[in-house]
């Protein structure tokens, strides 16, 4: 019996491998600092545990409308756009089971046979997954360091447009560089969306998780862009949710609608209780984001100043999420290396410490000559973020 043939296409999150490697070399009795996966080790903000168990007591725990509640929806309508300048009402809205779902239900709605979709690279590896699977192009656009941190290659975005591009996926705040676009590089995005009538997804999976005082910036709230953009939104980051799925779509109404008939196909609604609870933390009380991003701001510190004092390492400090990218090239070089999956688990082997590479986040495009690896701080504690960094360091200045 066959199978799809279309599963050739489908990609996956090789980050979960790495994480299966460190867990095995755990098992063996070693020590394993988790700089891997992307996953919160802290504990949900306790007036949302304590809402949801109110609410599954008072029975919200049968079916519920495929677009989510209506009082989520509108807590959301509000809360998204008031931080965007933007104004959403309950028909922008439709709640999912996580961040992902935003990904294909929007490639589904608004992406023929054999356009052509512009995702990031590095990036998110789940976008060029999608893309290819639902029988797009996959075409990446890519970023250049600078002494600041990375900003997007306009000319080669620009360069890669054809008569068939329909889409930009779009990730400020990004994962894994965690690049942030100043105003102008944003503008110039919106531009030629605008210029190219291209339909945008923008994945504000990090929009909250930042450590200036400055206000966060959304495409959206340039003219011209509410129209043709949906938003990708999960509670999964500022509420250390990662393993309650739940999220949303939030976008213009003739794309939400058909994104809420792909809710109706798949996972009928998201789960009951949850939406009930959300609906009121995000409306009277949202307090316990502050905490969170307290402890992951002084992750984020210790973990860039043990970098930094290790030699041949160059990176910057990120305004947000919780990844660092640093620069390893001189650090291979200096250690004979040329393969950084082999740099990789010989780092595991003789430190303990565990962490993605560059190869993680898409395929490397051919004109790369840096080498790059990628350190999650929001799984592992301070005092292990220290003794990480310390083995780390001995071991290649050795």
């Amino acid at each position: 019996m066959k199978l799809n043939a279309k599963l050739d296409r489908l990609g996956t999150e090789t980050a979960f491998a790495v994480s299966a490697q460190a867990k095995a070399w755990a098992d063996k009795g070693n020590k394993v600092y988790p700089f891997h996966l992307g996953d919160i080790n802290l504990q949900t903000p306790s007036n949302i545990r304590e809402a949801t168990n109110r609410y599954m007591n008072d029975a919200k725990n049968g079916y519920c409308a495929p677009e989510g509640i209506p009082e989520l929806r509108l807590a959301l309508a509000h809360d998204v756009g008031s931080k965007r300048g933007v104004e959403y009402g309950l028909e922008n809205v439709v709640i999912q089971p996580g961040g992902k779902p935003t990904i294909w239900k929007f490639l589904a709605t608004v992406m023929n046979e054999g356009d052509e979709a512009l995702y990031p690279n590095p990036g998110y590896p789940i976008y060029e997954s999608q893309i290819g699977y639902q029988g797009g192009i996959p075409v990446p656009y890519s970023y250049n360091e600078t002494d600041t941190g990375f900003e997007i290659d306009m000319e080669k975005l620009r360069n890669s447009i054809t008569d068939k591009t329909t889409i930009l996926i779009y990730n400020n705040y990004q994962n894994p560089m965690s690049a942030s676009s100043s105003l102008e590089e944003m503008q110039s995005l919106a531009a030629l969306a605008t210029e190219h009538d291209l339909w945008v997804l923008s994945d504000d999976a990090y929009f909250e998780i930042r450590y200036t005082d400055r206000s966060p910036r959304s495409i959206v709230s340039i003219p011209g862009m509410k129209e043709r953009t949906v938003i990708l939104y999960t509670f999964s980051k500022k509420f250390a949710m990662t393993g309650w799925r739940v999220g949303a779509s939030i976008g213009p109404e003739k794309v939400i609608r058909h994104m809420a008939r792909f809710n109706i196909n798949d996972e009928s609604c998201t789960n009951h209780f949850i939406q009930h609870a959300l609906a009121e933390v995000i409306r009277e009380d949202q307090s316990g984001s502050k905490r969170i991003l307290s402890e992951l701001k002084s992750r984020r510190d210790i973990c860039f100043s043990g970098l930094n004092t290790i030699n041949g390492v160059s990176l910057q400090l990120p305004e947000s999420t919780f990844y660092l990218f640093p620069n390893v090239t001189d650090v291979m070089a200096n250690k004979g290396y040329t393969d950084l999956d082999l740099f990789r688990t010989d780092a595991l082997e003789a430190t303990g410490v565990s962490f993605c590479s560059r190869h993680h986040f898409g395929s490397p495009l051919a004109d790369e000559e840096n080498h790059y690896i990628r350190f999650a701080y929001s799984s592992i504690e301070q005092e292990d973020i220290q003794e990480g960094m310390g083995k780390l360091k001995s071991w290649i200045e050795d």
